[in-house]
C-alpha cells in the first residue's frame, strides 16, 4: 500500500537526500506545519557542522538568531499595527 503522492515508506529510501529534502519542506509550507520547519530550523546549523562546514552552521546560527530577535522586538509602531490581530488572538486565547 502506498501512502499519499504514490510514494510508499520503501520508496522513501529510493530517494536522494535533496529529494527528501525538497518533498519534506513542500509538504510542510503546503500543511503550514510551522512545528515541523521550526525544527529544521533548529537542526540546520547542527546539520551544517556535522557536513563540515562549521562556517555555514555560525551563519545560520546568526541568521536564526536574527529572525527571532526580529519577532521579539517587533514593537516597531508600524509592525506592532499590523501585527496587531496576532498578539490579540494570542493574548485571547491564553487568557490575556
Amino acid at each position: 500500500m502506498t501512502q499519499q503522492g504514490g510514494t510508499g515508506p520503501e520508496d522513501l529510501d529510493a530517494l536522494s537526500s535533496r529529494e527528501l529534502h525538497d518533498r519534506e519542506v513542500r509538504r510542510a509550507v503546503h500543511h503550514l506545519d510551522v512545528a515541523f520547519l521550526w525544527r529544521l530550523l533548529k537542526e540546520l546549523p547542527a546539520g551544517e557542522a556535522a557536513a563540515g562546514h562549521p562556517d555555514h552552521a555560525a551563519a545560520d546560527a546568526v541568521k536564526i538568531s536574527s529572525l527571532i530577535g526580529d519577532a521579539l522586538d517587533s514593537g516597531d509602531p508600524d509592525v506592532a499595527d499590523s501585527l496587531r490581530p496576532l498578539y490579540l488572538d494570542y493574548l485571547r486565547e491564553h487568557g490575556g
